[in-house]
C-alpha cells in the first residue's frame, strides 16, 4: 500500500496499480553542480546494449558461487519493507536552511532524507540534487548559498509505503517515479523507517536473499 504526502497532508492512498494512474510526483529538472564533490558524487555505469555472457562462462561462475555457499545456511526470503528498512532515521525540518540540510546529509553519509514539518508530519524528501540548486560546494565547504529553506527545494509530494509493502513494488516506484528512496509509515501515517536504493541492493546481494520470484 502506498500513500502520497504533500504539504497539506495525505492526498492519495492506494495500491501500486492505482498509484500508476496518478501524475508524476515531481518533474525533476537537470541540476548541474558548481563543483565536483569528490567521493560524494555518484557515478553509474550502464551495461552495453546487447551484451551477453560468453557461452559456458556464466554457468561456471554460478556453479563456483554455489560451491562456496555454506550448505547449512538457513535462507529466509525477504518480501516486505520492514525487513530491509532503516529504522534509525535521519530527518530534516522543512524550515531548516539548505546549508544545515547539506551538513546533515554529509555528516551522516547519506544522499537523501525525509522532511517533516513542525508537527512531525511527512511533507517531502530532500536530496543532494535538490540542495545543489541552492548552494555551491568547493573543497568540501559550502559556498555561495542562496537564501533558501528545505521547503523551497525539496521534492513534494512524496510517495510513502507501509511496512508490509512488497520490496519489489517499492523498487518499481523508485524506477517509475525517479526517486532514490521511499519513506515507510505506520497505519497512523507516522514515519517509522526509510528504504533507499542501497537497501534494496544490499537485500539482493546479502543473505537472506531477496525473493525475486514468488
Amino acid at each position: 500500500m502506498f500513500t502520497i504526502y504533500g504539504l497539506s497532508g495525505p492526498i492519495f492512498q492506494g495500491t501500486l496499480e492505482e498509484l500508476g494512474r496518478m501524475p508524476p510526483v515531481v518533474a525533476r529538472g537537470p541540476v548541474t553542480p558548481a563543483r565536483r564533490i569528490g567521493d560524494q558524487v555518484e557515478t553509474g555505469l550502464a551495461p552495453e546494449a546487447g551484451m551477453r555472457v560468453a557461452g559456458g562462462v556464466g554457468e561456471s561462475a554460478v556453479d563456483a558461487y554455489r560451491a562456496m555457499m555454506p550448505q547449512e545456511l538457513e535462507r529466509g526470503p525477504i518480501y516486505h519493507a520492514q525487513q530491509i528498512m532503516q529504522r534509525k532515521l535521519i530527518i530534516v525540518n522543512s524550515r531548516d536552511d539548505v546549508t544545515h540540510a547539506w551538513r546533515t546529509l554529509v555528516d551522516h553519509k547519506i544522499h537523501q532524507a525525509p522532511v517533516l514539518d513542525d508537527g512531525y508530519h511527512l511533507v517531502g524528501i530532500v536530496s543532494e540534487r535538490n540542495l545543489l540548486t541552492a548552494l555551491n560546494v568547493a573543497d568540501g565547504r559550502v559556498r555561495d548559498v542562496l537564501a533558501r529553506r528545505v521547503s523551497d527545494v525539496m521534492t513534494t509530494p512524496v510517495v510513502a509505503a507501509t511496512v508490509l509493502t512488497d520490496v519489489r513494488r517499492i523498487a518499481r516506484v523508485m524506477l517509475e517515479r525517479d526517486v532514490d528512496g521511499v519513506p515507510i509509515v505506520n497505519d497512523s501515517g507516522e514515519l517509522i523507517g526509510f528504504v533507499s536504493r542501497g537497501d534494496v541492493l544490499r537485500a539482493v546481494v546479502t543473505d537472506p536473499p531477496l525473493s525475486v520470484w514468488r
